[in-house]
Protein backbone atom coordinates (compact mmCIF):
# COMPACT_ATOMS: atom_id res chain seq x y z
CA UNK A 1 0.00 0.00 0.00
CA UNK A 2 1.56 3.57 -1.02
CA UNK A 3 1.63 6.34 1.75
CA UNK A 4 0.11 9.69 1.26
CA UNK A 5 1.92 12.49 1.82
CA UNK A 6 1.16 15.41 3.29
CA UNK A 7 2.91 18.92 3.38
CA UNK A 8 3.11 21.26 6.09
CA UNK A 9 3.28 25.13 4.60
CA UNK A 10 6.13 26.99 5.57
CA UNK A 11 5.66 30.36 6.65
CA UNK A 12 7.43 32.92 4.10
CA UNK A 13 7.83 29.84 1.59
CA UNK A 14 5.86 30.26 -2.01
CA UNK A 15 2.98 27.89 -2.13
CA UNK A 16 2.23 25.64 -4.94
CA UNK A 17 -0.37 26.07 -7.73
CA UNK A 18 -2.78 23.53 -6.47
CA UNK A 19 -3.04 25.39 -3.46
CA UNK A 20 -4.04 28.82 -4.94
CA UNK A 21 -8.16 29.26 -5.84
CA UNK A 22 -7.18 30.37 -9.54
CA UNK A 23 -6.28 26.84 -9.80
CA UNK A 24 -9.53 25.25 -9.03
CA UNK A 25 -11.28 27.97 -11.35
CA UNK A 26 -9.04 26.85 -13.90
CA UNK A 27 -9.78 22.96 -13.16
CA UNK A 28 -13.48 23.61 -13.39
CA UNK A 29 -13.56 25.79 -16.43
CA UNK A 30 -11.11 22.91 -17.80
CA UNK A 31 -13.79 20.31 -17.40
CA UNK A 32 -16.88 22.26 -18.65
CA UNK A 33 -14.72 23.11 -21.63
CA UNK A 34 -13.63 19.26 -22.56
CA UNK A 35 -17.18 18.62 -21.40
CA UNK A 36 -18.74 21.02 -24.20
CA UNK A 37 -16.43 19.90 -26.93
CA UNK A 38 -17.28 16.11 -25.91
CA UNK A 39 -21.24 17.15 -26.46
CA UNK A 40 -20.11 19.04 -28.98
CA UNK A 41 -18.88 16.16 -31.26
CA UNK A 42 -21.48 13.82 -30.18
CA UNK A 43 -24.15 16.33 -31.11
CA UNK A 44 -22.71 16.59 -34.80
CA UNK A 45 -22.44 12.57 -34.85
CA UNK A 46 -26.09 12.36 -34.38
CA UNK A 47 -26.49 15.14 -37.84
CA UNK A 48 -23.69 13.32 -39.99
CA UNK A 49 -24.87 10.43 -41.93
CA UNK A 50 -21.61 8.97 -42.12
CA UNK A 51 -18.33 8.54 -40.52
CA UNK A 52 -16.19 10.52 -43.21
CA UNK A 53 -18.50 12.96 -43.56
CA UNK A 54 -18.41 14.03 -39.58
CA UNK A 55 -14.64 13.91 -39.18
CA UNK A 56 -14.25 17.42 -41.24
CA UNK A 57 -17.43 18.73 -38.73
CA UNK A 58 -14.91 17.32 -35.80
CA UNK A 59 -12.17 18.93 -37.41
CA UNK A 60 -13.87 22.36 -37.75
CA UNK A 61 -15.32 22.16 -34.30
CA UNK A 62 -11.72 21.40 -33.22
CA UNK A 63 -10.47 24.67 -34.64
CA UNK A 64 -13.16 26.05 -33.03
CA UNK A 65 -11.69 25.18 -29.84
CA UNK A 66 -8.29 25.62 -30.26
CA UNK A 67 -9.04 29.36 -31.73
CA UNK A 68 -10.67 30.23 -27.78
CA UNK A 69 -7.96 28.45 -26.27
CA UNK A 70 -5.67 31.36 -24.57
CA UNK A 71 -8.46 33.38 -23.07
CA UNK A 72 -7.61 33.78 -19.41
CA UNK A 73 -10.38 36.16 -18.41
CA UNK A 74 -12.94 34.28 -16.37
CA UNK A 75 -15.73 36.71 -17.68
CA UNK A 76 -14.72 36.09 -21.15
CA UNK A 77 -14.64 31.73 -20.58
CA UNK A 78 -17.78 32.20 -18.59
CA UNK A 79 -19.55 33.95 -21.64
CA UNK A 80 -17.80 31.70 -24.24
CA UNK A 81 -19.04 28.46 -22.32
CA UNK A 82 -22.71 29.85 -22.06
CA UNK A 83 -22.81 30.96 -25.87
CA UNK A 84 -21.61 27.65 -26.63
CA UNK A 85 -24.10 25.82 -24.34
CA UNK A 86 -26.76 27.93 -26.27
CA UNK A 87 -25.59 26.83 -29.51
CA UNK A 88 -25.57 23.16 -28.55
CA UNK A 89 -29.38 23.42 -27.26
CA UNK A 90 -30.30 25.48 -30.82
CA UNK A 91 -28.57 22.54 -32.85
CA UNK A 92 -29.94 19.75 -30.26
CA UNK A 93 -31.19 16.49 -32.78
CA UNK A 94 -34.70 15.94 -32.60
CA UNK A 95 -33.89 12.09 -32.72
CA UNK A 96 -30.61 11.34 -31.97
CA UNK A 97 -28.11 8.66 -32.72
CA UNK A 98 -28.22 6.03 -30.01
CA UNK A 99 -25.68 2.93 -30.60
CA UNK A 100 -28.06 -0.43 -30.80
CA UNK A 101 -26.67 -2.00 -27.88
CA UNK A 102 -26.69 0.92 -25.68
CA UNK A 103 -29.32 1.86 -23.38
CA UNK A 104 -32.22 3.08 -25.22
CA UNK A 105 -30.81 1.50 -28.50
CA UNK A 106 -33.18 -1.06 -31.03
CA UNK A 107 -31.01 -4.00 -29.51
CA UNK A 108 -30.52 -3.43 -25.63
CA UNK A 109 -31.00 -6.40 -23.84
CA UNK A 110 -31.96 -7.85 -26.29
CA UNK A 111 -31.01 -12.01 -26.56
CA UNK A 112 -29.76 -11.78 -22.99
CA UNK A 113 -28.23 -14.71 -22.22
CA UNK A 114 -31.16 -17.07 -20.03
CA UNK A 115 -29.77 -16.62 -15.70
CA UNK A 116 -29.18 -19.11 -14.09
CA UNK A 117 -30.82 -20.67 -10.98
CA UNK A 118 -28.73 -23.43 -10.63
CA UNK A 119 -27.01 -23.09 -7.01
CA UNK A 120 -23.67 -23.93 -7.53
CA UNK A 121 -22.29 -27.94 -7.28
CA UNK A 122 -20.89 -27.86 -3.31
CA UNK A 123 -16.91 -28.01 -3.47
CA UNK A 124 -15.50 -30.73 -0.96
CA UNK A 125 -12.14 -30.10 -0.14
Amino acid sequence: MRARCFTVPIIGAPTSSIHQPSFHRRMASKSAVCSLYRRSLKLSLSWAVHRHLWRGQALYIRSLFEEKKHVSDPRMIKDLLKETEGLLEQWKHPDPYVPPTAPGGSKYERNIPAPILDPPPKMEL
